[in-house]
């Protein structure tokens, strides 16, 4: 099995080598191909219309100049793997967990979708950090559980089709894991996305200053966060929603 590895917080960040440690327990065929830097929040954007560079690290190690995850997979997959393209994506170990709508401008779901549209099983992968007492990260857990997920979903997903998948690795001490769940994301009220001011004069950020409430006890965002599980979520590329179609189909004209 050979196994691409990518990430968007950036080939030299502590969480890719943590999933390098984990692809190798599970083949010898580890190819390694992430953004140059930080490209967290990318969502799947792809650099059309500007450059790429392609910076060799080390055997088996890319990375690319000014590139998106998704760009990266693209490379990896029709480029640097071409002779044999990958049967498995996995993008992280995300640095914070990918929780709820923030998965839709994660870079690192992006690497795993962008994986899943060339064929492969693309697995994105996140370790949460309790951000309420700072930002220092534990990969403990990741490295207790990760491939134990990536395993199961090998062996249990015979086709592949549309789906791929957001795993969430909690922030609790090893021992207290509450299992794995197979559950649906949390739609949020509203987009947790704000206006953040700066302490620069006339400057903002765009940041998640708050959770929106309700949350669903049975969603990826209260399991992983309050729930110590380690949350599976299948995703489909095809985002058609059948049923309106079907509402709206021959009363739409001109």
């Amino acid at each position: 099995m050979r196994i691409l590895i990518t990430n968007d917080d950036g080939v030299d960040a502590p969480g890719i080598a943590v999933m390098r440690e984990i692809a190798l327990t599970l083949s010898d065929d580890v190819w390694v191909v992430a953004p140059d830097g930080n490209q967290s929040g990318a969502a799947h954007r792809f650099t059309f219309g500007r450059e790429l560079g392609v910076d060799q690290r080390e055997d088996r190690v890319f990375s690319i100049v000014g590139g998106s995850p998704a760009d990266c997979v693209v490379a990896g997959m029709t480029h640097i793997c071409k002779d044999l393209r990958p049967d498995l994506v996995l993008s992280g170990i995300n640095n914070g967990q990918n929780l709820g709508d923030i998965l839709n401008c994660s870079g690192t779901v992006a690497g795993a979708r962008e994986g899943a549209l060339h064929g492969a099983l693309g697995i994105g992968i996140s370790q949460g950090v309790d951000y309420e007492r700072g930002t220092e990260i534990d990969w403990t857990n990741s490295r207790t559980y990760a491939a134990r997920v990536v395993s199961q979903l090998l062996q249990q997903v015979q086709s592949r089709g549309d789906v791929y998948f957001n795993v969430n690795i909690p922030f609790c001490a090893p021992e207290d894991v509450a299992g794995i769940r197979v559950v649906p994301f949390q739609r949020f009220a509203r987009s947790p996305m704000a206006y953040y001011p700066s302490d620069n004069a006339g400057k903002f950020f765009i940041a998640i200053p708050e959770t929106p409430k309700p949350l669903d006890e049975e969603h990826d965002f209260r399991l992983a966060m309050h729930g110590n599980a380690i949350t599976v979520t299948p995703l489909m590329l095809q985002h058609t929603h059948y049923e309106m179609a079907g509402q709206l189909d021959g009363k739409l004209g001109l």
